[in-house]
């Protein structure tokens, strides 16, 4: 039994998108808790592998575009390898594209939709069947958005998937919940991310946005370990589709 509630000794999270922003600050959290890290990319994740190791633990980097379904068996199968069993999925990579709704093309309607919500969970029915399979249980949290309860402008494709990922993770806790599955997500507010730098530069959105969050500020990667950490643990055992808002007061406003 573990030391604590908290602790991930002896766990093993798949974090996709980990090489920068929210899932590297996610990566990091769970590993200072114990868990070793299994990091799924486009691009070679070395800021988080070297914060994962000097935390004393173990980080596998697998390369691999998620924007179809192509890599997904491969994915499972390297994480496996690694360290033969995967606790934890943590399903954060995501992109945005930004346009009037009036304007919007089917491209940039497919490509997030694509990343965000069908990868997503074809990558989490994969390795659920494992973690079944195994008999061993299992932690997915999925990295949802204001916009799951908000609409949101410029951005359908986006709010589309973000909505449709909270309506997944209540699906999914669901079905899954008496099998030993937990399925949550966590809605980030307004942070400083790659996806927000356009809002970040407009100075009007930018005074707009902050005048709204409560705690004066935009939210900073490491502000999501906490969250990221509980619904991994033992703690969030009795847990179940929950979309955990983490957004400086944002929605109480």
């Amino acid at each position: 039994m573990a030391a604590h509630p908290f602790d991930l000794s002896g766990k093993t999270a798949l974090v996709t998108g980990a090489n920068t922003g929210l899932g590297q600050g996610i990566a990091v959290a769970l590993a200072a808790a114990g868990a070793d890290i299994a990091a799924v990319g486009r691009t070679a994740p070395v800021e988080t592998q070297a914060g994962v190791e000097a935390l004393g633990r173990r980080f596998v980097a697998i390369d691999a575009d998620l924007t179809s379904n192509e890599p997904i068996e491969r994915i499972v199968a390297e994480a496996w390898d690694g360290f033969g069993a995967v606790d934890i999925l943590v399903n954060n990579a995501g992109i945005i594209r930004r346009a009037a709704a009036i304007d919007f093309t089917e491209a940039d309607w497919d490509a997030v939709l694509d990343v965000n919500l069908k990868t997503a969970f074809f990558l989490t029915q994969a390795v659920v069947r494992r973690m079944l399979a195994e008999d061993r249980g299992g932690k997915v949290i999925n990295i949802a958005s204001m916009l799951s309860f908000q609409g949101g402008m410029r951005v359908a494709s986006y709010t589309a998937s973000k909505s449709g990922l909270a309506g997944l993770t209540r699906l999914l806790a669901n079905e899954w919940a008496g099998r030993g599955i937990n399925v949550n997500a966590i809605a980030p507010g307004y942070f400083d991310t790659n996806n927000t730098e356009a809002l970040k530069a407009d100075p009007d959105r930018n005074r707009q946005i902050l005048e709204r969050i409560p705690a004066g500020r935009w939210g900073l990667p490491d502000d999501l370990g906490g969250a990221a950490v509980f619904l991994a643990s033992a703690a969030s055992d009795y847990v179940h589709g929950v979309v955990l808002p983490v957004d400086g007061g944002w929605l109480a406003r």
